[in-house]
């Protein structure tokens, strides 16, 4: 029984589909989710409070179920933002001596810990950069390109430090 050309094609079509969504499923592949933490409610501590960064760290941690406190003693877990720092380098330079790229970094040290002070986190320096090209003649959209770049890189920290709580455990004295 020979089948119609149609046919084969739409028959080669779901079998390659098929052969696809079975490969992904074996690989492991899933939707991350929610993000599971290890307490139930946690206190930030920030040089700055209003920061982008925390706003973002602040609703991240909404989303996982963690109820955020402003007292530090009814908190399971302390987190401390030490310092967040923006920094802008210049990475090339043109034939004019003008600047044509910078990098842009981002940096925060934080630490976590409990009421008891056991550490949760030490104390770590967490970075993140960007690079991008720069053209004075195109300064307006230069500088929007920036602002969108470090609005990236204050989501890129809020959900490593996501990541890096889920993770977390009290360090027990020895």
């Amino acid at each position: 029984m020979k089948l119609p050309l149609i046919q084969l094609r739409c028959w080669f079509k779901t079998l390659a589909l098929a052969s696809c969504i079975m490969s992904l499923a074996a690989c492991g592949f899933h939707l991350r989710g929610d993000t599971l933490m290890p307490f139930k409610t946690l206190s930030i501590k920030a040089v700055n409070p209003s920061s982008p960064m925390v706003l973002e760290l602040r609703r991240n941690l909404e989303t996982s179920h963690v109820k955020l406190v402003d007292k530090p003693e009814l908190a399971e877990v302390v987190l401390n933002i030490v310092s967040e720092q923006p920094e802008k380098q210049i990475l090339t330079l043109d034939g004019g001596g003008r600047v044509s790229e910078y990098q842009l970094r981002y940096r925060v040290s934080l630490r976590a810990y409990d009421n008891e002070q056991r550490e949760w986190l030490p104390a770590v320096e967490l970075l993140v950069n960007r690079d991008f090209s720069y053209d004075d003649t195109q300064i307006l959209a230069k500088q929007s390109e920036e602002l969108m770049l470090y609005q990236s890189m204050h989501t890129d920290m809020a959900q490593q430090i996501m990541r890096r709580l889920s993770h977390a455990k009290p360090v027990l004295p020895q």
